[in-house]
């Protein structure tokens, strides 16, 4: 799938827009279909259960094991963001691990389903080196990293990078 990736722009115009995705504390799924005014497609990078992961999933979400996945949302051929994320799998309905595992639904899509918030964190330099790793192009400007929480217990921990994508011509 070839599918154009560049950093999220510099020009002023544009920070006005970043700023905003910044402070999204909502879907942000939502916010690309939106922009593209069309479903956005999910290309899954990597997806695996692991035990083995950066210290920040341990100390933001608890648990013993987790799914990693690294995603892009694209629209109209350019990448619009780049997510690296960890799921907490004792704290997860088995429904929305099937959704995950099926690898097409935006997880935006499925946590619509539930009830929860997202709490934002500080950056972690070992989160964001894995995601570069995977999808190249770093940019920790437009960057961030949260957790989402149910009543229950930490879900997930997101590092995500909002792309030129973003910025749909007219």
């Amino acid at each position: 799938m070839s599918v154009e990736r560049h950093v999220f722009p510099t020009d002023p115009r544009h920070a006005p827009l970043l700023r905003a995705l910044m402070a999204l504390d909502g879907s942000t799924t939502k916010v690309c279909e939106a922009l593209a005014r069309r479903p956005v497609t999910v290309q899954l990078h990597r997806q695996r259960q692991t035990d083995d992961v950066p210290a920040a999933v341990r100390a933001h979400l608890g648990g013993t094991r987790w799914l990693e996945r690294v995603t892009s949302l694209h629209a109209h051929g350019r990448v619009m963001m780049d997510n690296l994320s960890y799921t907490r799998l004792d704290a997860v309905p088995d429904w929305f691990l099937a959704g995950l595992d099926a690898g097409q639904a935006p997880v935006g899509h499925l946590l619509a389903r539930m009830f929860v918030q997202r709490e934002r964190l500080a950056s972690d330099t070992a989160l964001s080196d894995a995601l570069w790793a995977h999808v190249g192009a770093p940019d920790t400007a437009a960057s961030r990293t949260y957790r989402v929480v149910t009543p229950d217990a930490p879900l997930m921990l997101i590092f995500e990078a909002w792309r030129d994508g973003m910025v749909v011509p007219a």
